[in-house]
């Protein structure tokens, strides 16, 4: 007897289903948190918690996920309203506020899988130590190396123990070179990528 595989239909359909189980927290809603973000929700991601103390501002706009009408709100406030005109089934859980240092990982202890989108190279750094200090099983999506435009070649994942990071090392810093939106949303998408395999089980 035959057995055959399951249709396309019915494939996506499973892979909804186990996404609407899983939750992500993403630290820093600016061009890699809120296109990120986005890309979840419209994977069908059944939980979102978002971090991010700062508002909307008029330089935002050329890479992050927000509109004119929405400068001057929280980015959390801002990119939960995006995120429900999208796709309503998500729960948006949002915490604005600033991450201090001891108490990174208080958000994000109750979701599956954590993005890291920092702006501050120091933050980061200080955000990664403190999660896998008191979040050792909780997989963590870093980012590095997302400013310039083109080399796209150049971008790659590492995974060390639950720590997978993203990143370009001959990339400038932010001092130094320009955020392009191409450049930040595919590093974000990246972000989300990988969350989804993670998530599915397609990575060890």
């Amino acid at each position: 007897m035959v057995i055959e595989p399951p249709s396309l239909e019915t494939q996506i359909t499973q892979i909804r289903k186990r996404l609407q189980h899983c939750s992500v927290g993403i630290a820093g809603l600016g061009g890699l948190g809120s296109n990120a973000a986005v890309a979840l929700a419209r994977s069908h991601i059944g939980k979102l918690v978002l971090v991010d103390f700062d508002i909307v501002e008029p330089t935002n706009l050329n890479r992050q996920y927000y509109f004119l009408n929405q400068i001057g709100q929280p980015k959390t406030d801002a990119l939960k309203d995006t995120i429900q005109n999208i796709n309503p089934q998500v729960t948006i859980e949002t915490h604005t506020l600033f991450l201090e240092q001891g108490a990174m990982d208080q958000p994000f202890h109750n979701v599956d899988l954590i993005i890291e989108a920092l702006d501050n190279a120091e933050t980061k750094t200080r955000f990664i130590e403190e999660i896998q200090q008191s979040l050792p099983t909780t997989p963590l999506v870093a980012a590095s190396g997302v400013t310039g435009y083109g080399s796209s070649d150049r971008i790659h994942t590492q995974q060390i123990g639950t720590l997978y990071l993203v990143y370009d090392n001959k990339a400038k810093g932010i001092e130094e070179d320009i955020l392009t939106a191409p450049r930040v949303c595919l590093i974000a998408n990246w972000q989300a990528n990988l969350a989804l395999e993670i998530l599915l089980g397609e990575q060890e």
